[in-house]
């Protein structure tokens, strides 16, 4: 799990047009809230918030004003549709040692059984309980040799030591679904054959 330091300022304005003045310095307007707290407003750099964004669930170390310091999670993170520059990020306030719920991406490894399967994320991301400071960044399943109507559920994936699931042990996260064939070939061959004779 990656930490990454970043320098934020307490905020007074707000609206669209306040918005817009700080996404025009290259800033995102950002929201602070947790632990019975009221929210606090803060802007952050644009750019380095993107690239910390890169990592999910990542942790960020917030230096507030040069005075104060917190940890906290991305929660809720708006984007530009058609540009995708930050317009608005929401992060949730976390203790060291506390337990919180996320979604951890799903990886795979390894190849399918030979056939033509396809394989069908169910899940793209698992939810799992985790210590704040050691959320996983991914958990990575082998699908080596799977055949059609193969399913991996949440109680088969392994995961790191200290993180538990957040969700039935039997939901399905992957399926082999076998793929959809408009003719054998044999079939193909044989109306060749009849076209052929005809």
């Amino acid at each position: 799990m990656s930490e990454v330091k970043l320098a934020a300022e307490t905020r007074t304005e707000f609206g669209k047009g306040a918005a817009r003045r700080i996404r025009r310095d290259n800033k995102v307007p950002v929201v602070l809230y947790g632990h019975g707290t009221d929210p606090v407003h803060l802007t952050l750099p644009g750019h380095d918030l993107l690239l910390a964004l890169r990592t999910p669930n990542v942790l960020i170390s917030l230096d507030i004003d040069g005075k104060t310091s917190e940890l906290a999670i991305p929660k809720a993170v708006q984007r530009d549709p058609l540009k995708g520059f930050l317009e608005h990020v929401d992060l949730l306030l976390v203790k060291r040692g506390e337990k919180v719920t996320v979604e951890v991406p799903v990886h795979t490894e390894g190849e399918l059984a030979p056939g033509g399967n396809l394989l069908e994320h169910v899940l793209d991301a698992l939810p799992v309980e985790a210590e704040a400071t050691h959320i996983p960044e991914a958990v990575t399943v082998s699908i080596e040799g799977l055949e059609a109507g193969a399913s991996i559920h949440a109680k088969d994936i392994t995961l790191p030591q200290g993180v538990t699931l957040a969700v039935d042990e039997d939901a399905v996260v992957l399926q082999v679904l076998q793929a959809q064939v408009e003719e054998t070939e044999g079939e193909a061959a044989e109306e060749g054959e009849e076209a052929a004779e005809a």
